[in-house]
């Protein structure tokens, strides 16, 4: 799928109409890049992260959970390098007076140069039929190989120039691919600059005493100077993973994209210690291990994609993105990288601690090195969202708007609706309201017609609706309403729970550990 900014805004306006995001403050204006989650948002988002928590925790024994606190010693940022190589190369735009990333500038025009490959190559599959050999039109069609050298030189000399913090180059770049400012058209650019990324703030109640200290960026830091304690007191041996999920801060100029890319937000992030050169092995399998755990969730597998990285962070010697196919393209989703002994190292170095572990196999101690995954919560919400949201023309010829939410994920399990309010309707359906709360978290509804009803629980994501009726008060039975196919099926009271419990259950298992 295209870029696709009309459906992106179609969501961006359910989401808000139907309780799941808010402008946060809007009463006052709002504040850019900050948003509130209403009360479908937060439900969703607390079954995202109990999804990922148990696919994490529960189901390895060898990872356990970490809540490191926010604010943290000002030179675990110094170690981990956040205070001197946290920054964002920015650029101005003299006619609009908006500021971009120019990283992103140029990795949208490198997306745009892909897209114009895969046209290409989908024009010459229609062409050619049955008969195509994608790999040998890839690797012999001119205009293919025109591109693919474009996007090899463009890459090259782009992060050659980051590498060196050569940002001369990087404006020269942006200017010799004639790349435009978004909102103004023109090309009337300001020297690129780099931008730290972190929040400081003052910690002590009188300002003589303050100290400074940082928002945390991440929530990564917080398990490494765990470490030892972890080890410690869970005897955890090696290779073995702590899981953390948190807020962090980073203080993004140009932030956009609804909660795609916000100033405050939530991640999901599991560090894995395991012996030195062991990493590359254990790199692999995370990759493929939460890619299955993506796939796990219902949503179809041409939605993700692997992007290895070609300009590496200062701590990894290995990194590649999951990336999904939102409304405005592949955007990373999440991150796994091979992290070398960067973050224990450093910690050790800095805070003067021996942060090892003595393996008694090989009878030697060492500083372990790390495999991260790093997932956005967020992010993950709005995958979620961006692929639930359906418009759909019925046979009558009605229409109807449905999210499509897995449903272990949907906010509400069940709603409970008595067809009429009277004749002891109510009564009876709050019984069974009453009879499955405890265990799913379901919603009650007796105002309106029932179609509309459904079509108000369709538009939160509501799997299933369960409709008492005069019938109910004399066989004890129900009819239950699928969402996605608008079945109906008469079925006993007592079957409730057992037809909800049964979509519910996930299909992720984790691979067994090498």
């Amino acid at each position: 799928m295209a870029n696709n900014e009309e459906l992106f805004k179609k969501i961006i306006s359910h989401a808000k109409e139907y309780g799941f995001v808010f402008p946060s403050s809007e009463i006052y204006d709002g504040m850019s890049a900050v948003y509130d989650y209403g009360q479908y948002g937060v439900e969703l988002k607390n079954n995202i992260r109990e999804c990922w928590w148990k696919a994490m925790v529960q189901y390895h024994e060898n990872i356990v959970g970490l809540d490191a606190a926010i604010f943290m010693h000002p030179t675990v940022w110094k170690a981990s390098g956040h205070v001197d190589a946290f920054n964002d190369p920015m650029i101005d735009n003299k006619d609009s007076k908006k500021r971009y990333r120019a990283d992103v500038l140029v990795e949208d025009y490198l997306a745009k140069l892909e897209e114009k490959v895969e046209k290409e190559v989908d024009k010459a599959a229609g062409r050619f039929g049955e008969a195509f050999n994608e790999e040998q039109y890839r690797n012999t069609s001119p205009k293919v190989l025109e591109y693919n050298g474009k996007i090899k030189d463009i890459k090259a000399r782009f992060y050659t120039a980051l590498e060196r913090g050569d940002l001369a180059d990087v404006k020269a770049l942006i200017e010799e691919l004639g790349i435009v400012c978004p909102l103004s058209g023109s090309r009337n650019w300001t020297e690129v600059r780099q931008f730290n990324l972190m929040f400081s703030t003052q910690l002590g109640s009188v300002s003589g005493e303050a100290n400074s200290v940082y928002l945390r960026p991440e929530t990564a830091q917080g398990i490494f100077v765990n470490f030892l304690n972890v080890q410690k007191s869970g005897r955890m041996k090696i290779p073995f993973g702590i899981a953390q999920t948190g807020k962090a801060f980073r203080n993004e100029i140009v932030a956009r994209q609804f909660i795609f890319r916000m100033r405050e937000f939530e991640q999901m992030e599991m560090q894995f210690f395991v012996r030195p050169g062991e990493e590359m092995k254990w790199y692999e399998y995370w990759k493929s291990e939460r890619m299955r755990w993506h796939h796990s969730l219902g949503i179809p597998a041409e939605k993700y994609r692997f992007h290895d990285h070609e300009k590496l962070a200062h701590y990894a010697n290995a990194a590649a993105d999951i990336e999904f196919e939102f409304a405005i393209g592949f955007k990373e989703l999440e991150g796994i990288h091979s992290r070398t002994d960067f973050d224990l190292g450093n910690h050790q170095q800095y805070s003067g601690k021996k942060l090892q572990y003595f393996d008694p196999e090989l009878n030697e101690s060492y500083v372990p090195y790390v495999v991260e995954t790093s997932i956005g919560l967020d992010r993950t919400f709005l995958a979620i969202l961006s692929h639930a949201y359906t418009e759909e023309r019925l046979e009558d010829g009605s229409e109807r708007v449905v999210m499509r939410i897995p449903p272990m994920l949907a906010p509400i399990k069940a709603a409970v609706l008595p067809l009429v309010k009277k004749d002891g309707l109510p009564e009876k359906a709050r019984e069974i309201m009453d009879s499955l709360m405890f265990d799913y978290l379901c919603q009650y509804d007796e105002k309106d017609a029932i179609g509309r009803r459904y079509r108000r629980q369709d538009a939160i994501g509501t799997p299933y609706c369960i409709t008492v009726d005069h019938q109910t008060l004399t066989d004890n039975t129900v009819t239950i309403r699928e969402r996605d196919s608008m079945k109906q099926d008469r079925i006993s009271i007592e079957e409730i729970a057992d037809i909800i419990s049964k979509r519910l259950k996930t299909n992720y298992k984790p691979l067994p550990a090498m």
